[in-house]
């Protein structure tokens, strides 16, 4: 699950989380991660943080489960909470290449992102933003004419995802 293509260096990246806390007084980060588990997100050792716009590598020195929704890392050079604070809020990708390929039948968020979103009766309802993730089940961020929450939830709403027509039908109402 991992969201918000990106470009780094002319590579195509993902978003996997973002820096929502301090931890400690030495330096430690709290991520939110967008991987499932919350923890795979430490599997990837380097991490490109966007800071005042522009994507900077660091190297994952230790991490671990934060309880909760987070994670805790250590950054390689980074090792005091007053310079720690100013990396909240910033976002947290890896380079696409580095994610496992998905299993048949499973995509990644960012790889759906952006694809058009079609009724079974023809009607396109617009173009996935983004998605949230509920606990219960994926909901997709549809926006057109006006913006629709819908599930994404395999074969009882989502009936087809064609990557090469760029395009995902669903069984969804056209005025819900």
């Amino acid at each position: 699950m991992a969201a918000s293509v990106q470009d780094i260096d002319g590579q195509p990246a993902v978003a996997v989380g973002q820096i929502s806390g301090i931890y400690g007084v030495k330096g430690w980060l709290k991520v939110f991660s967008h991987t499932r588990p919350r923890e795979n997100i430490l599997q990837y050792r380097r991490w490109y943080l966007r800071i005042a716009g522009v994507w900077k590598p660091y190297e994952v020195v230790e991490g671990r489960s934060g309880g909760g929704q987070a994670v805790v890392v250590k950054l390689a050079g980074l090792d005091d909470r007053d310079l720690a604070r100013n990396f909240m809020g910033v976002d947290v990708a890896v380079l696409r290449s580095m994610l496992p390929e998905p299993e048949e039948g499973e995509f990644y968020w960012a790889d759906l992102e952006g694809l058009d979103v079609v009724t079974l009766e023809g009607v396109t309802l617009g173009q996935v933003d983004h998605f949230l993730g509920t606990g219960a089940n994926d909901v997709m961020v549809v926006r057109g004419e006006r913006e629709r929450l819908v599930p994404y939830v395999r074969g009882n709403v989502v009936k087809d995802v064609d990557m090469t027509a760029r395009r995902i039908t669903v069984d969804w109402p056209a005025d819900f």
